[in-house]
């Protein structure tokens, strides 16, 4: 019977049967627990002198806990939100302990009662029209690599996906429309915690997919990179900079903005709630849970608009001069 007390059992079955078997989580959010908890049990093991394999629940105090979340910000430079991006994943780790664990709950508690850091919530950073036309138009549309990259940004500006949705993305989660003229085609796109939602896709990007597609298996990856391999969601990420890079020779304006893939999102939200979609349907769209998350393109656009208004309002009339702060007619009445 394995030791309850010992802390490596807990967090294998955390990763391997509560992330993946009981939430389902996504790659990426596994990818960061484990990372996390990586960190934490070296932290833990230098700290009480004690191998990895040899280190118990209890090592890993409240005070160890705290001590790990100031290194991750003073010694590896994290910023505050990944600091409680560790921290909920440490707390998440230390409920499931506990759950099954009922000798566990008061080390629990102390865990959890360690309170997230505030932190100053940035402004999202999207493209205005003509930025996002600038971008598109970078890709040189004369070489096999142009036409595939400005596929790939057609794609991300048309679906608002991520970039790793985009990178996982398989031929078979295409459904080409026989007239994509006429007739509606869409694409199959697996979120986060293998959440699927289907996304409509315009003509234009069904013109450039299906030359790229064409008689290729339909469990193939639908973008390959320069060698032929599917690519990854850093060669996403690299080819949305380097073309930002360039497109901003030609637009000032985006000179000064960091874009990513996840840019190209927020710049499709946007631009959806101008044209007027309502908010429920760019949720689904995007492939939120919460229409909470959306809710931030609203508030970007009410800014956009009350800045707008500001510069048509109205100013009222002003007021004319009281007959009794003239002087030269109070002079005038008093000499009567």
């Amino acid at each position: 019977m394995t030791d309850a007390s010992r802390l490596g059992p807990w967090v294998r079955r955390f990763l391997l049967e509560h992330l993946i078997g009981e939430r389902n989580l996504s790659r990426n959010t596994q990818r960061s627990y484990r990372d996390t908890l990586a960190l934490l049990i070296s932290f833990a093991a230098g700290k009480v002198h004690e191998k990895i394999d040899r280190l118990t629940v209890i090592d890993v105090s409240e005070k160890c806990v705290v001590e790990f979340l100031a290194s991750l910000e003073e010694v590896r430079g994290c910023s505050t939100s990944t600091r409680n991006q560790r921290l909920a994943a440490i707390h998440a780790f230390s409920h499931f302990v506990a759950v099954h664990s009922p000798e566990h709950i008061a080390w629990c508690e102390q865990i959890r009662a360690i309170p997230f850091k505030k932190c100053t919530k940035r402004l999202i950073t999207y493209l205005e029209k003509p930025e996002m036309d600038a971008l598109l138009a970078a890709p040189d549309l004369k070489t096999s690599q142009g036409r595939r990259d400005h596929l790939m940004l057609l794609f991300l500006y048309n679906t608002g996906a991520r970039a790793d949705e985009a990178a996982q993305l398989h031929i078979a989660d295409l459904e080409i429309a026989r007239v994509p003229s006429r007739d509606l085609s869409s694409v199959k796109i697996r979120g986060k915690g293998n959440k699927e939602r289907r996304c409509p896709v315009w003509p234009q990007t069904v013109k450039e997919l299906i030359p790229a597609i064409d008689g290729r298996p339909s469990a193939d990856h639908v973008f390959l990179n320069r060698y032929g391999r599917p690519i990854t969601r850093f060669g996403i990420y690299g080819l949305v900079k380097r073309y930002t890079k360039k497109a901003a020779h030609h637009t000032p304006s985006m000179r000064g903005k960091h874009l990513s893939p996840h840019c190209i999102r927020h710049t499709t939200a946007t631009h959806l709630l101008r044209a007027g979609v309502d908010i429920n349907t760019i949720r689904a769209w995007m492939g939120h849970v919460s229409i909470d998350t959306t809710n931030i393109y609203a508030e970007i656009d009410l800014e956009m608009k009350a800045k707008a208004l500001a510069h048509c309002e109205v100013k009222g009339a002003k007021r004319g001069r009281r007959w009794t702060e003239d002087k030269g007619i109070m002079a005038f009445l008093q000499s009567l």
